[in-house]
């Protein structure tokens, strides 16, 4: 039985819907399963990696997923880390989030890194390697200005917000 707590301090919108999106998938490894969310609400569905490897302390790799996918134009997918992986293994992706734009059509990749400074990591064919999620997008129309309107943060950036917060 799904509970589900009504605050007067958040917003009840959207509670209990997903919203979806038709991908158009093409299996290059007809043997592998298809990308799946592991809970019916993740934002992100599971790629598995389509041959076996082992990942040296430090070394980096394009891991092969086994497909390819027809985004819609106005979408993006976006290829995260599996936080599991990170947190038990040391493995994350060089360049988290991967993007992977509507007009790509060839195999999804995954670039893999080894990030602990002792232990090789194997994997397995079908084993879960990274997560994408599909989100849409605006392109920017970039119009040039002398000077930018004035904010509150101005122009602080890395670390200028410090490590506290404040009440």
């Amino acid at each position: 039985m799904r509970r589900v707590i009504h605050s007067p301090h958040l917003p009840t919108v959207g509670l209990g819907t997903v919203n979806r999106i038709q991908i158009l998938i093409q299996q290059l490894d007809p043997e592998l399963p298809l990308p799946r969310y592991a809970h019916h609400d993740d934002a992100g569905a599971d790629l598995l990696t389509a041959e076996d490897f082992t990942l040296e302390p430090g070394q980096r790799r394009m891991v092969p997923t086994g497909v390819a996918v027809a985004i819609p134009e106005g979408w993006v997918g976006l290829v995260h880390p599996r936080s599991g992986l990170a947190h038990k293994h040391g493995i994350s992706m060089v360049n988290a989030p991967g993007t992977v734009d509507a007009g790509y059509r060839g195999e999804l990749k995954v670039l893999l890194i080894n990030t602990d400074p002792t232990q090789p990591v194997s994997f397995r064919r079908g084993d879960r390697i990274a997560q994408i999620v599909f989100q849409e997008v605006a392109q920017a129309v970039f119009t040039p200005v002398d000077t930018l309107p004035e904010s509150v943060r101005g122009a602080g950036g890395f670390g200028s917000s410090g490590l506290t917060t404040t009440a």
